[in-house]
């Protein structure tokens, strides 16, 4: 039997179990998933029992994401630019690091109806997932990027990322990236007329922290523009930033299908099988949530 595991600390509430023992059990893939409470003083150790064991694989959550990227031998191009893994895949000792969230907004976009290619995106934010949505987004060939930071210091820490990205894709096709604070109201308005997708990537409207009941946006944000609405945040369902959205006409989305799918691409990454999404949906634990 293959072993999976997910790592990192608190994880008891996670719903990766659920969704990858129900995608095994549908496919008949002899292989089981479980979790294994890990803080980064821990990593090494239990990387090396996760070897020692011969685990095929493991996810990574906080807050071992960065530090992971140590004890990988070779890294995708979105772990290596983001430093960050999220997913391992263990073939004969050699481990592999990936960093799947951005490929789970990317097929989320599409299943908006939102061509991420030769597209122009709106992101406020600059924490872990808008860097990998800045990624993706880059790599996939995005035409412009419009970044917005809170403060300064965000703004410091990603500007190196931008410049080594810019490096990257220079070959193929380098995308406008730009990066504004999020409290020049004139410059977001001006950016988000022209994008065809506005992505909050930022934690204000999170279930749990203080700013819950908040928007990173102002009331009357929305109004006026034509743009599909994505939030990354997915507890609660409709954040005040879906609401304003929705109050507008315009179509939302929240980060549930994002969740789904960067572990459908971990999935795909482990077993080489698409995960059966459609059964996910309907009987795993995303049945009462997408």
């Amino acid at each position: 039997m293959q072993k999976y595991y997910l790592i990192g600390s608190p994880i008891s509430h996670s719903l990766s179990p659920a969704m990858h023992n129900l995608s095994f059990r549908t496919l008949e893939i002899d292989a089981e998933y479980g979790l294994r409470e890990t803080g980064l003083d821990m990593l090494a150790e239990t990387v090396a029992e996760l070897k020692s064991e011969g685990a095929a694989g493991w996810n990574v959550t906080m807050p071992c994401k960065r530090a992971m990227c140590d004890f990988c031998d070779e890294l995708s191009p979105e772990a290596l630019i983001s430093r960050s893994v999220n997913t391992v895949r263990n073939e004969n000792g050699k481990l592999y690091g990936y960093s799947t969230d951005g490929a789970g907004f990317l097929r989320t976009a599409s299943e908006f109806g939102y061509p991420v290619r030769s597209g122009a995106i709106t992101l406020l934010g600059t924490g872990g997932a808008a860097i990998s949505i800045l990624i993706s987004c880059a790599l996939e060939g995005a035409e412009r990027i419009h970044v917005f930071y809170n403060r300064e210091s965000s703004a410091d820490m990603i500007r190196p990322l931008i410049a080594q990205l810019e490096e990257y894709t220079k070959k193929s096709h380098t995308p406008e990236i730009t990066l504004e604070s999020i409290h020049d109201t004139h410059a977001l308005d001006a950016r988000a007329q022209s994008t065809g997708l506005i992505v909050n990537a930022t934690s204000v409207g999170m279930t749990g922290t203080d700013l819950e009941n908040m928007s990173p946006v102002s009331d009357t944000f929305f109004l006026n523009k034509k743009a599909a609405v994505f939030d990354a945040i997915y507890n609660p369902r409709e954040t005040v930033f879906l609401k304003q959205a929705g109050e507008a006409g315009l179509q939302t989305k929240n980060g549930l299908s994002m969740l789904l799918y960067q572990g459908a691409e971990a999935f795909r990454i482990w077993t080489g099988q698409d995960m059966p999404v459609r059964k996910i949906r309907q009987d795993g634990p995303f049945r009462h949530l997408l």
